[in-house]
């Protein structure tokens, strides 16, 4: 091979190297993009709630006790009412009291995310973002509600 074709096969490796180490054209090293926070807030016709990342209300359940969650030992439990969970520390989107957003233990490197220590959960049924149809449903020996920024149940007047 002629010394030009190595040249321009180095160059192109070194911009290969770059980009996929994260740096742009000229070499220096861009800005990570922002998390996608865990939980945030939106509007909803009972106020904000939290909701997902995708925009799905997050739901306390009335059984649980203070960052233990009980809807997992029930059977079919967590198939129509999934646990919001991490792989690593969540993410408080904008007035979400970071203070008040944890973890619980859930399976293997998974955590169960928490707001004022209740577990949080996502339900089968909502079919749109922000979606309040199922607030204040009895099942599983509880009340689901959405949770307010301040980490009270939204239609409840006890927790």
């Amino acid at each position: 091979m002629g010394r030009r074709v190595l040249t321009a096969l180095a160059v192109a490796l070194t911009g290969c190297l770059l980009t996929a180490a994260g740096a742009g054209p000229s070499g220096a090293a861009t800005a990570p993009a922002m998390a996608k926070p865990t939980v945030r807030l939106a509007a909803t016709n009972l106020g904000e709630i939290l909701v997902d990342r995708s925009g799905y209300t997050v739901y306390l359940f009335t059984r649980d006790r203070r960052r233990q969650d009980r809807c997992a030992q029930m059977s079919g439990c967590l198939g129509v009412w999934p646990a919001l969970t991490v792989s690593g520390k969540p993410v408080a989107g904008a007035h979400v009291k970071r203070s008040l957003l944890g973890t619980i233990k859930f399976h293997g490197t998974l955590r169960q995310v928490t707001y004022a220590g209740h577990p949080l959960y996502t339900y089968r049924g909502d079919f749109r973002p922000r979606s309040t149809d199922y607030a204040g449903t009895f099942e599983y020996g509880g009340t689901w509600y959405p949770v307010n920024p301040a980490g009270r149940a939204v239609g409840s007047s006890g927790l």
